[in-house]
């Protein structure tokens, strides 16, 4: 395995918080081990974001949030106004996910105009999008179209799941993203990533970004080899 430090590995963590049966109590505790591990984010729900900012407070750690999450069908309107809420109370961080049925009707004058909305709101505000794909449900020349648009529009990420679908992050798509965007449009994984091992691979693979939830055990696992 690659020789990686703790501050490699944890600075490109985005801890996931998504789950609709965590509670508050469960949320807090989530960002206090995120800022223990001095990970990169955290994407917390959206009414919780407030209480993140709060949370995390002069750790370091940012804090972003899901907009139209997590089958993409809100309306354009709909995902403005959820990115102009997060950005107003603290996130910085914007993961959307794009209208997929619109992608597979292949409208893609409507998919480019609804991902431009929300990066308008993004950019006005300074924060980071990254646009969620849901990969398990295209097929390659979806993907690939959805990687130009997001390059011409100068998104700050491409992103392969929400981790709710049917499927994950793999390992091909991950090249074909890649493949398909210039340097300046990073890609994240999410979506299985759940052992060191599983994150070593996506980052040698050209990830900068993962969603976890098992960041504990990533990190664990990490320090288990003597990494620092």
């Amino acid at each position: 395995m690659e020789k990686v430090s703790h501050k490699q590995i944890a600075g490109m963590i985005d801890h996931s918080l998504l789950n609709p049966t965590l509670t508050d109590e469960e949320l807090e505790a989530g960002c206090l081990l995120a800022r223990r591990l001095k990970v990169v984010s955290v994407c917390v729900k959206p009414y919780f974001v407030s209480r993140a900012v709060g949370l995390l407070y002069g750790s370091g750690v940012r804090v972003g949030t899901t907009i139209g999450f997590p089958h993409g069908g809100h309306t354009t309107a709909a995902k403005r106004q959820e990115a102009r809420d997060a950005c107003k109370r603290g996130a910085v961080e914007l993961d959307m996910v794009v209208n997929i049925g619109m992608v597979l009707s292949e409208d893609w004058e409507y998919v480019e105009d609804d991902i431009k909305a929300v990066l308008e709101v993004a950019r006005e505000h300074s924060a980071i999008l990254k646009v969620i794909f849901e990969n398990c449900y295209l097929e390659d020349r979806h993907k690939i179209k959805l990687c130009q648009i997001c390059s011409e529009l100068g998104v700050d990420f491409v992103k392969t799941s929400t981790g709710y679908g049917s499927g994950g992050a793999t390992d091909e798509d991950i090249v074909l993203m890649r493949k398909h965007c210039p340097p300046s449009v990073q890609v994240k994984a999410a979506g299985g990533i759940r052992s060191l091992e599983r994150a070593l691979r996506v980052r040698a693979l050209g990830c900068t970004r993962i969603g976890a939830t098992a960041t504990e055990k990533i990190l664990a696992e990490l320090s288990a080899r003597g990494a620092e």
